[in-house]
Order: structure tokens, then sequence, then C-alpha cells
């Protein structure tokens, strides 16, 4: 299988702390589940549907290669005229490759697990402008945090596109090179995202650490490794889509959204028709309506050809 790179690999780690119960099915098996709603998103013709699709674990492998069936279902999905969005916890600058390579000259994006908004524009200088930013004070969760994990590692996306972060941590999915900065300089930013890793803790002892802080005032989802993404109160890809919903004017029941994370549990209840993809963990297919085939099975690419 021919497969091309879009570096980057953000969203695998990330695992939302809210789920909804659905009907749910072995992800070992990615057998379909049937819908409890309404069939009118499971075929895009007619009307112009929105479409969200999460990146990583969905249209990239955790090596952030795409392959060839894949794009070009993505890329026919957008040359019918849908509103095909990228919906991602990757920054700015590691969402935009994405975008280029699936061919989408205008329309939305959504990155930053909805802390940034994009409207893409091929004519505008810079081939995109930014709508909305979810900004918070990260000041009172960082404290707490480094009282409760001090040797963890922590990075901080402030209102300007910036990284910056303690130590030398970088990632990926920052899309820019990390700032080294002192842990008072981060203290006082504007923050649209914060990070926080540790190799030294396990997902289980962050979850205790967050539980005993309780992280009130903003929206925070744990990775499967010791990996914390937070972000601002009420902010999630849905709350962002929404947004952008109500913009286009596009009804609620011609809604899609694809995705394998646990950061994308609120994006697939949103939408009528959500997708979890078949090596989801369980937690994300109970949310889901129905479940593809793996991302090593181009499970993206069956779900994008169902639209067309």
């Amino acid at each position: 299988m021919t497969e091309s790179s879009v570096a980057g690999n953000d969203d695998r780690r990330t695992a939302h702390q809210n789920t909804t119960d659905k009907n749910t099915t072995d992800k070992n098996t990615a057998a379909p589940i049937k819908s409890r709603r309404d069939t009118s998103a499971r075929n895009g013709a007619g009307e112009k549907m929105l479409i969200a699709l999460d990146v990583d674990g969905t249209l990239v492998d955790h090596d952030g290669h795409m392959s060839v069936p894949v794009r070009e279902a993505a890329q026919a999905v957008v040359a019918a005229g849908h509103h095909v969005m990228i919906a991602t916890g990757r920054s700015l600058n590691a969402t935009l490759p994405v975008i280029e390579h699936i061919g989408i000259d205008n329309g939305y994006a959504v990155c930053s697990n909805g802390g940034v908004i994009l409207r893409v524009d091929s004519g505008l200088p810079d081939g995109y402008e930014i709508l909305h930013k979810a900004t918070f004070d990260p000041g009172p969760v960082l404290r707490a945090l480094r009282k409760r994990l001090p040797t963890a590692k922590y990075a901080l996306e402030d209102e300007d596109g910036n990284f910056l972060s303690t130590e030398r941590f970088q990632d990926a999915s920052f899309g820019v090179e990390a700032v080294r900065v002192d842990f008072q300089t981060m203290l006082e930013a504007t923050a649209v995202r914060v990070v926080v890793f540790s190799s030294e803790n396990t997902p289980e002892e962050f979850n205790t650490a967050i539980r005993h802080i309780g992280l009130a005032g903003v929206t925070y989802s744990v990775g499967w490794t010791a990996w914390l993404d937070i972000a601002a109160a009420g902010v999630t890809k849905a709350s962002a889509l929404e947004q952008l919903r109500d913009r286009l004017s596009i009804e609620a029941h011609r809604t899609v959204a694809v995705g394998d994370g646990r950061n994308d549990i609120e994006m697939l209840t949103w939408a009528r028709r959500g997708v979890a993809m078949g090596q989801a963990p369980v937690e994300v297919i109970a949310a889901a309506d129905e479940v593809t085939k793996s991302v090593y099975d181009d499970g993206a690419a069956h779900v994008l050809r169902s639209l067309l």
C-alpha cells in the first residue's frame, strides 16, 4: 500500500473523561453498529453535508502516513462539494499540511481540540484566517498540577500560536518548535492549549492527581500514556463544530464525524452519524453509531466512499 507522510501523532494520545452509553460491538471485529438515529446522514447525495474528520488514527496511521485510498476518498468527497472539515487535537501548523493533502482550498477546520477554528481560503495571503480562539488563564491549573506532578514536562500554546515549554519538550502535534521558558513565564501567558507529559507517571497516576486537584474551569483529557491536554472550559471538537454548523446553516441531520480517540467522543455523539475507527477504545465505540475498519485497513476511506 502506497502511503504519504503527514507528520504528527497527537490525537492517538488523548483520552476524554466523558463517555456516552450507546450500542457497542467488539472492536476487533469492527462490525457495524445499527444506528438509533435518522439514516439521512448516510448518503451524501443532494444537499451538502458537514463531514468532520479526525487526523491521527483516522486519516493517518500512528506513524503519520496517509494511505492512497484514504487520500483519494477524502479528495473525492471534497470535490463533491461537501463541507469537509479536519477536527484534530493538532495545533494549527501541524493541521495545515493535512488540509492541503486532501485538497481543501476553501472551507473550515478545527484545531487544538476545538481551541482554534480556521477558515481556509486559498485566496488569502496565508491560505487561511483564524475565526476564533478559545483562550484561558493557565496559571491556577499549572500551579495545582506542578504541585502534584513536579517532575512532569509542561508545554503551552499561547494566543499567538507559539509553544512555550519547560525543559526540553517537543511534540509533532505542536507544529512549531517549542521555546523553552521558565515556569513563571508560562503562568503569565494566555493559553489556547496546555499539554502535560511525564514518562515517570502512569495514566492512572495522572487521573489520581486530577481527581485530587479538581481542575475547575477547564476541559481536560487524559491520554493512554501519561499525557494530559487542557483547553478552556467547555471547549471540545464538538463545541467548535457546532459553531461552524450554525455558521453554515447546515441541518443537524446532515452531519457526519469519524474518529478513533477518546477526545473524539463528544464529536461522535454530536454528529448524526458518528463513526468510530476499528481500533478505537471501547469507550469510543460505545459513543459511536457504527464502527468502520481500522486505520491500517483504510477504515476512513470506506466511510468517505459511502458519502459519494
